[in-house]
């Protein structure tokens, strides 16, 4: 599970028994950091595991040909993608937690199986290259104000025309974590940066979640620019509309995405923008600060 920077409200017992993929099962007020995380898998409130692989991952992961392929699963929980990976034959598989708990008990579970490279990590500092990232109750435990991050670093762990595919829910939720979304959400934010194969609600998900989450197939799209900048200055929606159309308006950009409290900005574009461009723009208000976020 991922480290994040914001203060999540758990209410009490009775209005999350209402959310049942809940990761509290009492009162608390916690930042979502490494300790978070890790406090849910040694007190074992974890309410979000099914326990088993989720259908349709199973279903994604048996139409995979090349059983060498580079896999990733970042965010992998007690990782019933990576067992079911290791049995049916695959023998390059990364798997990455920020939890010291979680990961130290992985690293006995499969203490013999070479195939499988277990890390200890915040995976926004993660290095590498990958066929295939694996998506399974990650991006949900990001606050929506990561999920533009989210898109920057799987286009860039992603090798030319790699895949990134799983599940997302297709709901809200009262209490968070996890943090819903919809379709026409993730269409927006997803767009250009990857080509859509599939995006659709799940037709065989595990009960608890039947008829809540989609299915996806994305495809790295290599041919365009994504890039993130850290953004200063803005307080309001307006603004970030006013802003956002402004960088629409370039040559060469095909998305633009500003995060929810307005501290970053991804573009996707046909070539990288000049920094000093992008500043130009915004300085119509001398607050307005853009630096880009390097790898």
């Amino acid at each position: 599970m991922p480290k994040q920077n914001i203060k999540t409200i758990i209410t009490e017992t009775k209005s999350i028994m209402k959310n049942d993929e809940s990761c509290c099962t009492i009162a608390c007020e916690s930042p979502l950091d490494q300790n978070y995380w890790d406090a849910q898998y040694k007190s074992k409130t974890t309410g979000w595991d099914l326990g088993q692989i989720a259908p349709p991952i199973q279903n994604f992961i048996d139409s995979i040909e090349n059983k060498n392929c580079r896999i990733l699963i970042p965010g992998c929980g007690n990782t019933y993608e990576a067992e079911y990976l290791l049995e049916k034959g695959f023998s390059n598989i990364t798997v990455i937690d920020i939890a010291p708990t979680l990961v130290s008990l992985l690293q006995q579970k499969f203490a013999n199986k070479s195939n499988i490279k277990i890390v200890l990590e915040d995976f926004f500092e993660h290095k590498g290259e990958y066929d295939i990232i694996i998506e399974q109750t990650f991006f949900c435990a990001l606050p929506p104000f990561m999920r533009q991050k989210y898109v920057w670093k799987m286009h860039q762990l992603l090798a030319k025309n790699g895949k990134l595919a799983g599940l997302l829910f297709n709901r809200d939720f009262e209490v968070s974590p996890p943090f819903g979304g919809s379709q026409k959400e993730y269409e927006l934010l997803f767009k250009i940066a990857f080509n859509f194969k599939i995006l659709e609600v799940a037709q065989n998900s595990a009960a608890p979640r039947k008829g809540s989450e989609l299915f996806f197939e994305f495809q790295k799209n290599s041919a365009v620019q994504v890039n993130l900048y850290g953004f200063e200055g803005i307080s309001c929606s307006g603004c970030m509309e006013t802003v956002s159309a402004k960088f629409a308006t370039l040559n060469f950009v095909l998305n633009v995405s500003m995060n929810t409290n307005y501290s970053e900005v991804l573009l996707v574009s046909q070539s990288e923008i000049p920094q000093e461009q992008l500043q130009e723009i915004v300085s119509y208000d001398e607050k307005n600060k853009i630096q880009k976020i390097n790898p």
